[in-house]
């Protein structure tokens, strides 16, 4: 067996559909619309609500997400933000006054975003009545969401790590998240005790949220009740969110981004996401010849981080929310650029970058292909690990933290100002090849993300791996991750140790991490072959399943 098929998991294989996520329930979720006739959104939206209920660590419905979809009917790819903005009344002033000179990361002034993943949800399977064939009526796609918030799912051993991890009194600015009565009454058993791995948990609370929402649409959550609930405790509380803010949120339709790879078109979500950095990195791979370097040499990986760091530059100089700041995008991804960028990159030494942010991403990526060929590419996360850890009295909802990534600077171009997007790290990505998608790709990992597509892309198309096999060979991360204190390069230990001391002597600051570890996300991949057969993976790194028919 070849390195470019050596998995310990096989490759899924279906001619008709295929549908993979981060959690085994979710894509049995999915892959129950898709086989009764659905199309790629119907499947998503059940797959995206499921995953909510049986994955909270990673993301909720009080959370964002982002879409990339491709209409078999038109050729065409759409591509739809629906991330929250700030509240009407967030200002630097606001918190300077409070004494703070950074956002707090947990808490209730965390949470000064509109969460957007329902609306989301409710905008896309609008478009999918208006421009595909519908099986499902929206009720009937929160049907399995709405009995694993009733009846329970076993827990995995994700979650209960994270529940560990999170009720650390070590770390009480982070963690320590029972504090919080609702997560605590949530999220951990009566008596304070954690739910084990394999363990029943039940969030009778959310039931009903997701009850209302299904009877009276994507709306409830914005207008009515719901808003009202989660207003109501957060001000209570010192909070910023108004009853305004929820009413004025909009998801919108944005143009993709692209750039062209080696005869494919790679596709991307625009700024305020980070996926101009993602196609960055693409667009500077593609001024070298990989049939001259050695899948998981040191050149190889060399070759892949200093391109990261020099998107990454790019990045954390222009990346906000567009409507605030020009951001030069056609410069910034012109192949000139990209050529500029690759004639920087040194072969002997690796480059020195100074990089002051700190993002996270605690997030679930997945991907879903029909028979009819629509495909979607779909990422929703809460930020950090349970995000904000408020959850408003009576909802169940899990809200999110993505706010607290606003500077207080007011000169940096992250800038905290009233009802704007954040640097979103989420970016869902797709890969066409002849005006049809040949790739559905992503992962979760915050600053890993862009990283983690280039490896996929590189393994995939230059290398010819398998799936699986390009889902699981050995992974980095460049980068601060979160509490960090200094950026350094994070190599699994399955990277052989003589290219780990090649990387060290270029100047590369190591660190060796165990093998498989979910620090490098939990990536997933589908590839349409010439047969039209549909080709899924999941990471082992995860809980994650691949499933095809």
């Amino acid at each position: 067996m070849s390195k470019n098929d050596q998995a310990y998991r096989a490759t899924t294989m279906g001619p008709n559909g295929m549908i993979t996520t981060p959690h085994y329930l979710a894509s049995q979720a999915g892959m129950n619309v898709l086989q009764n006739g659905g199309n790629a959104i119907e499947a998503a939206i059940a797959a995206a609500s499921t995953i909510s209920i049986v994955y909270p660590h990673m993301n909720s419905i009080g959370g964002d997400n982002f879409w990339l979809i491709y209409n078999a009917k038109t050729n065409k790819v759409k591509a739809l933000n629906s991330s929250g903005r700030s509240g009407e009344n967030a200002s630097i002033s606001f918190y300077k006054e409070k004494g703070y000179n950074k956002i707090p990361s947990r808490g209730y002034l965390s949470a000064n975003t509109v969460p957007g993943a329902v609306a989301g949800w409710g905008e896309a399977y609008r478009y999918a009545k208006d421009h595909l064939s519908c099986t499902y009526s929206w009720k009937e796609l929160l049907r399995a969401a709405i009995s694993y918030a009733k009846n329970g799912f076993a827990v995995t051993h994700s979650q209960e790590h994270w529940t560990k991890v999170n009720i650390n009194e070590e770390d009480s600015e982070f963690r320590y998240l029972h504090r919080f009565d609702e997560f605590k009454k949530t999220f951990l058993k009566p008596d304070g005790s954690l739910y084990k791995k394999g363990e029943v948990l039940k969030q009778p609370d959310l039931a009903n949220t997701l009850e209302l929402i299904a009877s009276e649409g994507s709306k409830a959550f914005y207008e009515g009740e719901i808003a009202r609930k989660i207003v109501d405790d957060l001000q209570a509380n010192g909070g910023l969110l108004t009853l305004n803010d929820f009413k004025k949120h909009r998801s919108n339709w944005v143009d993709p981004i692209s750039v062209a790879y080696k005869g494919y078109t790679a596709y991307n979500l625009p700024p305020n996401t980070q996926g101009m950095a993602s196609l960055s990195i693409l667009n500077i791979l593609n001024n070298f010849d990989f049939s001259t370097i050695e899948e998981g040499s040191k050149e190889y990986y060399h070759l892949l981080i200093e391109a990261t760091k020099l998107a990454f530059k790019d990045r954390d100089q222009w990346l906000t929310d567009p409507d605030f700041v020009d951001i030069p995008l056609d410069d910034l991804l012109s192949k000139s650029h990209g050529m500029e960028l690759a004639h920087q990159i040194n072969s002997n030494f690796s480059k020195e970058m100074e990089k002051k942010l700190d993002p996270k991403g605690d997030t679930v990526w997945f991907g879903v292909v029909d028979k009819e060929g629509n495909a979607v590419s779909f990422i929703q996360s809460i930020y950090h690990d349970f995000g904000s850890g408020i959850i408003p009295k009576q909802t169940g909802i899990l809200l999110q933290n993505r706010g607290s990534f606003f500077s207080l600077d007011e000169n940096n171009v992250n800038s905290l100002e009233p009802n704007k997007r954040t640097f979103h790290t989420l970016n869902p990505a797709m890969l066409l090849k002849e005006n049809a998608p040949y790739l559905v790709y992503g992962t979760m990992g915050g600053e890993g993300q862009p990283q983690t597509q280039a490896a996929l892309v590189t393994r995939i198309l230059d290398y010819r791996f398998d799936v699986q096999a390009a889902i699981e060979a050995p992974r980095w991360l460049y980068g601060r991750t979160w509490g960090a204190s200094s950026n350094n390069l994070k190599i699994e230990s399955r990277v052989p140790s003589e290219v780990i001391q090649a990387l060290e002597s270029l100047g590369h600051d190591i660190e060796v991490v165990e093998e498989f570890t979910d620090v490098m996300g939990h990536a997933g991949a589908i590839l349409i072959d010439e047969h039209n057969v549909k080709r899924g993976g999941a990471d082992p790194r995860g809980d994650g399943l691949a499933l095809g028919y």
